[in-house]
């Protein structure tokens, strides 16, 4: 374990909720559930007075509606949350220039070269939550310690708790100080080591190991047995406390993906098209955002059997290209028998690289008799109009709905399944692109 390092993880108290309550406070005090509130959609956050009736994260909306029939259910808005996530993260980096976000609500931060400045960690820890409190208006709690895998740990005993009345405030920050690492750990369920899941789990309890102070003791032999060389090697580590894993301020997406759930099935390629011509234009839009391309299309599909299948192809040459990648995912979707019916579709794009023009390597002429520089003269016009006038005004005539407004698919939608109102977000004198 390296010396001296103090780190944090801060996690945001029930974000989702957190925000939702920042802009209708009239529901604070209320079992108040965020997420898709169709009958194929998944909880995405649940209030402290929601959580009493078991309702938490990943639950099915309709068995949510069930546990609490008189909670207040609100589709997500995911514009909304990156809105006030990057107020939390400004925050942050007004401590240390080491932020790692790990999603919209929860990040680690190396504070080790700024204790001269802001205090002792437990100091740091306490001021970034006075400051979240004060600045953005909701709260968080905070793991310390000298690395990422006991400061996760500590950030959970730090939270809250449920309760019918209300949260039941914890100790919102907790300290795992270097002489007090095997007495933090030994108790816990051995669950609470990343890496340890149902199959594990399961193999682990088979042999009698229920606590991490069980895992720590077992033989490495033994455990090598149960769970394979490298697994046994890293679960010994972990169940002494260690981890080296330093906190990475630019770590980059490997891959950028959009799916789709649908309130029904889809049996045809004919209704797939559209939906695709929406994913393909979303994934195209965030690589050019990013500056990458993609080097590997992949297409992903759910039957309503819950069979999941994917077909990826690699390119010869990386693309950022809407184009492009939806005349992929077509060809993939060609002898796919789509009959059964389709719950879910997505496309993802990964092998990301620098985008630095590559498709004038494709030739003179891309697909319909567009030359290349005047599909990427086309793509540029584009994200320059949504970049001033916002993403639904412009998009491909194939994702118009029926009623002639542009369809576009928007980063986080459909996150948590589809909403009870299934119509495309419409916008007045949109242009057909």
């Amino acid at each position: 374990m390296a010396p001296g390092r103090s780190i944090l993880h801060v996690d945001m108290d029930a974000f989702f909720v957190a925000v939702e309550l920042l802009d209708q406070p009239e529901l604070i005090g209320k079992p108040v559930v965020v997420g898709g509130t169709g009958p194929r959609g998944v909880v995405a956050a649940a209030s402290y007075e929601a959580r009493a009736y078991g309702v938490h994260s990943a639950l099915a909306s309709s068995i949510a509606r069930q546990r609490c029939p008189h909670a207040v259910f609100l589709n997500g808005r995911h514009s909304r949350y990156r809105e006030v996530s990057a107020q939390v993260m400004e925050v942050f980096q007004s401590f240390t220039p080491w932020v790692e976000p790990l999603s919209l609500d929860e990040a680690f931060l190396d504070v080790s070269g700024s204790l001269r400045l802001f205090g002792s960690p437990v100091e740091v820890a306490a001021s970034i939550r006075s400051r979240v409190l004060e600045e953005v208006g909701i709260s968080c709690s905070v793991g310390v310690a000298p690395n990422k895998f006991l400061a996760k740990l500590a950030s959970v005993e730090a939270k809250p708790t449920a309760s019918r009345t209300g949260p039941v405030a914890g100790p919102g920050v907790v300290l795992v100080a270097e002489d007090q690492i095997q007495a933090f750990l030994d108790p816990l369920p051995v669950e609470r080591i990343w890496g340890v899941g149902p199959a594990t789990l399961g193999r682990l309890q088979r042999i009698g190991i229920r606590s991490i102070a069980d895992l720590r003791l077992l033989p490495l032999d033994t455990l090598r047995q149960v769970v394979g060389a490298a697994a046994a090697e890293r679960l010994a580590a972990l169940s002494r406390g260690e981890d080296e894993r330093a906190v990475s301020a630019h770590s980059k997406a490997k891959s950028i993906s959009h799916e789709e759930t649908f309130p029904t099935d889809r049996h045809s390629t004919a209704e797939l098209r559209g939906v695709l011509v929406r994913l393909a234009d979303a994934v195209a839009s965030r690589l050019r955002q990013s500056s990458v391309a993609a080097k590997t299309i992949s297409l992903k599909l759910r039957f309503s059997s819950f069979q999941l299948i994917t077909r990826s192809t690699t390119l010869q040459v990386p693309t950022a290209d809407t184009s492009v990648i939806l005349d992929v995912v077509l060809q993939a979707l060609e002898g796919v028998d789509v009959s059964e019916g389709v719950r879910l579709v997505g496309i993802g794009a990964s092998g990301l690289s620098v985008h630095e023009e590559v498709n004038e390597q494709l030739g003179l002429f891309g697909e319909h008799g567009q030359s290349v520089e005047n599909r990427d003269g086309l793509n540029a016009a584009v994200d320059a109009i949504r970049g001033r006038f916002g993403s639904s005004v412009i998009g491909f005539a194939a994702s118009m709905d029926a009623g002639s407004s542009v369809s576009v698919h928007q980063e986080g939608q459909q996150q948590w399944g589809p909403v009870e109102r299934s119509e495309p977000p419409t916008i007045s004198k949109q242009r057909r692109k």
